[in-house]
């Protein structure tokens, strides 16, 4: 077997294991304050300001939610386990590495016999294409279905991206996150089988987790940032602003580790929840590039003055900045934060 090319990690096992479950702990306690919020909104419908002045949890929101899960997080995101467990295989991880690596991993997971067994590159590719695969139909289908209805009925509450639908579901996936970390059986594999990266080792799991509870948590950032982009632009342009935020972050960071896993050497050392860390320059160049190309094709077909392709210019060289410089696990919430920030400056500077 070939030898990796990973640098070996110093960090001892039960440094990573401790580091893992305090993650848990902050989600955990996160989770429990949310809900607590939202229960008291919604049994009294007090001091929600505009967005959640009328919210209300229905019968059919419930069972959109529970038909949605079944769909994406029971029956898809198993099917990309079992297809990250057969890659695997082709690989040649054998039986007893690929429970090690679809357990919870806190009792005890050795990244660096792994390594000394397997390249890294290969590695780093089938985490990347059992991740990406797994997201990239919701992301598009989601972010392609709020674009266009913001298009049709643009509203203050698509640039929260429709915050009021999405609340109930937010508490769901943390939730049942939080349940699932522990399990060494087929709710672990559902919620992290193909979420959780092999190179992240013992705290495969917290950066996984860390990753959907920071996405909820922006969801509501985006109640004052998404009345404040409500009042400075006109309601033709939301559409085009929840691109400018969402749609440039998605492709941004979908292009940085997808590029960078095929093709980046992986030598800029950065801080985060992972037992490896580290990115590499030409998943940077990449998530520029990307991020340019469909931010300029976004104003070119809405007809944009040209300050709006200076706006697509300086979001696409943020965003790799902003992933470069976050630590890891906590990308999509900077990203996305930043993006929002950056329209309220345009905004106030051109609008």
């Amino acid at each position: 077997m070939s030898t990796a090319t990973a640098p070996s990690i110093t960090v001892p096992n039960a440094a990573r294991a401790e580091r893992a479950r305090a993650v848990y702990r902050a989600c955990l306690y996160y989770s429990i304050a949310l809900t607590a919020v939202w229960a008291f909104l919604i049994t009294t419908g007090v001091g929600g300001g505009r967005l959640f002045a009328n919210y209300k949890l229905t019968l059919q929101q419930i069972a959109g939610t529970v038909i949605f899960m079944v769909i994406f997080w029971v029956i898809w995101s198993y099917g990309w386990y079992f297809f990250k467990r057969w890659l695997l295989r082709r690989a040649g991880f054998d039986r007893e590495e690929l429970g090690a690596v679809f357990s919870s991993r806190l009792d005890g997971f050795d990244l660096d016999a792994v390594l000394a067994r397997h390249p890294a590159r290969p590695i780093r590719i089938i985490d990347m294409v059992a991740r990406r695969g797994r997201t990239l139909v919701f992301i598009a289908a989601g972010f392609g279905y709020v674009y266009v209805q913001t298009q049709k009925t643009p509203g203050p509450e698509s640039l929260a991206f429709g915050l009021q639908a999405n609340v109930f579901d937010s508490i769901l996936m943390n939730w049942l996150s939080l349940l699932a970390f522990r399990s060494n059986g087929a709710f672990g594999n559902i919620m992290y089988g193909a979420q959780a990266r092999v190179l992240d080792g013992v705290q495969g799991r917290a950066n996984a987790l860390l990753i959907g509870t920071l996405w909820s948590a922006f969801r509501f950032v985006m109640i004052p940032l998404g009345l404040v982009l409500a009042g400075m632009y006109p309601p033709n342009r939301y559409a085009v602003l929840f691109a400018f935020i969402w749609i440039t972050y998605a492709v941004s960071d979908y292009a940085t580790e997808v590029f960078g896993s095929i093709w980046g050497r992986h030598n800029i050392r950065v801080w985060g929840i992972g037992d490896l860390n580290a990115k590499s320059w030409e998943g940077f160049a990449a998530g520029f590039v990307c991020a340019l190309v469909a931010m300029v094709a976004i104003a070119w077909s809405q007809q944009l003055p040209p300050s709006w392709y200076a706006l697509a210019f300086v979001l696409a060289v943020i965003n790799p900045i902003v992933e470069l410089a976050s630590p890891r696990g906590t990308d999509d919430f900077t990203m996305a934060t930043v993006n929002a920030i950056v329209c309220v400056a345009f905004g106030w500077l051109v609008m």
